[in-house]
């Protein structure tokens, strides 16, 4: 074990020298989702790797999506991975197709059962663990709201008429049918941004079960 601490953090401190620093990077967003859960936003890695290690170690939501990554970085990545990840304290990685390569592989590779799960909408060349139902366009949207500033509360949490304006559009795409919203004569047809960040209310909603369940 005490080797594999000391492989742990030498192979995140050379990641972190072989890596050139990004211009300007964002800086890591974190979040509390309750009841426990903590959301870590990565823009570059493995600088934004949480450093400060709970104990015991909690289950945490980890979002790398569209984050590109080199080798050295993907393989810290994993090895913090497997350092922080258990059956009790599960981390849920939040990815999609923009996400680097070989960052995708690199957790591709490992065996199933490792204390995380790969979460995300499946496209060309990604199939999570678990895929959910949206599209790029919404993901990005709102993605892009939690960067600025929305609560995330308000982008995991459902609202009546969204789900039935969700149904109807699922209906719609099936029968080949147009499906943006309708707009009074004369004007343009504008989606608003959706407030649903379908992924990660994923995540959240397979820890809340895991917790009823008495599983975490």
């Amino acid at each position: 074990m005490f080797m594999r601490v000391v492989a742990l953090f030498v192979g995140i401190l050379s990641a972190m020298q072989a890596a050139p620093p990004a211009e300007n990077p964002p800086d890591p967003l974190e979040r509390d989702l309750g009841l426990g859960l903590t959301y870590h936003r990565i823009h570059d890695l493995p600088a934004d790797l949480p450093t400060r290690t709970p104990s015991p170690l909690q289950p945490s939501v980890v979002d790398v999506r569209y984050v590109q990554a080199s080798p050295a970085a993907a393989t810290a990545f994993l090895a913090w991975l497997n350092f922080r990840a258990s059956p009790r304290a599960p981390i849920f990685v939040l990815a999609n197709a923009g996400t680097d390569r070989a960052l995708l592989a690199s957790l591709r590779n490992e065996e199933p059962g490792q204390g995380f799960q790969i979460i995300g909408i499946a496209g060309l060349g990604f199939q999570p663990d678990l895929a959910v139902l949206s599209n790029a366009e919404d993901e990005r949207r709102a993605y892009d709201a939690l960067e600025s500033g929305t609560p995330v509360g308000e982008l995991v949490t459902d609202t009546p008429d969204k789900v039935r304006h969700d149904e109807a559009s699922l209906g719609r795409e099936r029968r080949g049918e147009d499906n943006s919203d309708p707009a009074p004569e004369g004007t343009a047809k504008v989606r608003p941004p959706p407030r649903l960040d379908a992924t990660l209310q994923r995540a959240v909603q397979v820890h809340r079960a895991l917790v009823a369940l008495k599983k975490i």
